[in-house]
């Protein structure tokens, strides 16, 4: 008796709580899962506010976990079937894996699709380019931020080629008023992702030596790859004492409270610079090494949006997928996230001096993506996170630049076999 009566409220507590599940997904909600924590008072103030213009009866919770925990995360939600409805989209193999397991739907049916390139769209497709399964959001790039005060200063202008690059750390050096250099490398993807992945193109001539590593044409150990390594162990004098134990945070702490001259930067960093930094600032490309005529700059698609495969709610998520891909959204996402750049064709004006100026690089450099991301990270050990820990080592001195380059290129053909 006591067996049957235990099993009735089992039987009821789990009926309870697929009740509780279908409610939590039901229609008139979404629930956004995303990495950008940071980002939550702009969703909530002005995103999801904007969006309810247009749907009212459409409620909009964004939810974002911290960005390193985000994957295994998100992962574990959808895998348990408790995932939002709408997917915060990382480019490449990250999300392409997910729509590979049914996780994340098809957007091709969705409309204003039509308003993104191809190139904008390659991030979240399958390798045949015949299916997209995020809506591109934005793309982000990297260069270097300097304090304008600092420079007026020392009495020096933004470099534009290596050379006047080191000359103006060594002045700065030699001020000793201000950490010449901001970067730390504890975190270490910063040495990857504003060091190596910043200064390198210049040297494997972005999209050409990208392609070409995938190809298996050139190889990591290449001059172009370990002269980009040499250029970031070169910085060491010059990022301050302590910066091997000086993580993210305390990078842009040291440069917000205006101890620093030049940061190392991701235009993401704008924003929080806008919220901290009494002084003014600007912006510069990677300055070019000596006897090269073309730049380019690590011009990143970095955010997208996608369905969950397992959504109740798949008619507003594709709503608000829809709104995503219109010129208001693009408008209002450029501008209060200044440094994320929508990848739409239709034209945004981007407010912020400093984000302006990063994205004019376009008219004067040609733009590549970090050479990491796609098809390349997808064994064991992983490129992207091998690279992390790296370019950390190189400038810290622990690693040379050739042994760096060995290391990533033996990683790399454990695995990889590039077509021929």
């Amino acid at each position: 008796m006591r067996r049957t009566f235990k099993a009735a409220l089992g039987a009821e507590a789990a009926a309870l709580a697929l009740l509780a599940g279908l409610a939590s997904a039901q229609a008139g909600s979404l629930k956004i899962e995303s990495w950008r924590n940071d980002d939550a008072d702009i969703w909530n103030s002005k995103i999801i506010p904007a969006f309810n213009k247009h749907y009212p009866d459409i409620k909009v919770e964004f939810a974002p976990s911290a960005p390193k925990e985000y994957n295994a995360a998100l992962n574990a939600r959808l895998d348990g079937g408790t995932a939002g409805d709408l997917i915060t989209c990382r480019p490449f193999d990250a999300s392409l894996a997910l729509y590979q397991k049914h996780q994340l739907d098809s957007v091709d049916g969705v409309k204003g699709m039509d308003n993104f390139s191809d190139v904008a769209k390659a991030a979240w497709q399958t390798d045949d380019g015949k299916t997209t399964f995020c809506v591109p959001i934005a793309s982000v790039i990297a260069g270097f931020i300097y304090n304008k005060e600092a420079f007026a200063k020392v009495g020096v202008t933004e470099p534009k080629t290596l050379d006047e690059f080191h000359a103006v750390l060594e002045k700065f050096k030699k001020d000793g008023t201000y950490v010449p250099l901001v970067m730390g490398t504890a975190d270490q993807w910063e040495a990857a992702t504003m060091g190596f992945q910043n200064v390198g193109p210049d040297y494997w001539k972005g999209e050409v030596g990208r392609a070409n590593l995938i190809a298996g044409k050139e190889k990591l150990t290449d001059p172009q790859y370990v002269a980009a390594f040499k250029e970031i162990a070169s910085w060491a004098p010059y990022l301050g004492s302590g910066f091997q134990a000086q993580t993210y945070a305390d990078s842009q702490n040291l440069f917000s409270l205006g101890k620093g001259a030049i940061y190392a930067a991701g235009s993401w960093d704008i924003s929080t610079f806008r919220g901290q930094a009494k002084f003014a600032m600007g912006a510069f490309p990677p300055p070019q090494p000596a006897g090269t005529t073309d730049c380019y700059i690590s011009d990143h698609t970095d955010i997208a949006m996608g369905i969950n495969a397992a959504s109740k709610n798949k008619e507003d998520a594709k709503k608000f997928l829809e709104w995503l891909t219109t010129p208001e959204f693009a408008t209002i996402y450029a501008n209060a996230l200044p440094g994320f750049f929508p990848l739409g064709k239709t034209p945004v004006k981007v407010e912020d001096d400093v984000a302006a100026t990063m994205v004019g690089w376009r008219q004067s450099c040609k733009s590549t993506i970090r050479n990491s991301y796609q098809i390349l990270s997808r064994g064991t050990p992983n490129l992207e996170n091998e690279l992390w820990n790296v370019s950390a080592q190189v400038v810290n001195g622990k690693l040379t630049p050739e042994a760096a380059g060995k290391q990533l290129q033996d990683g790399l053909d454990k695995w990889y076999k590039p077509a021929k």
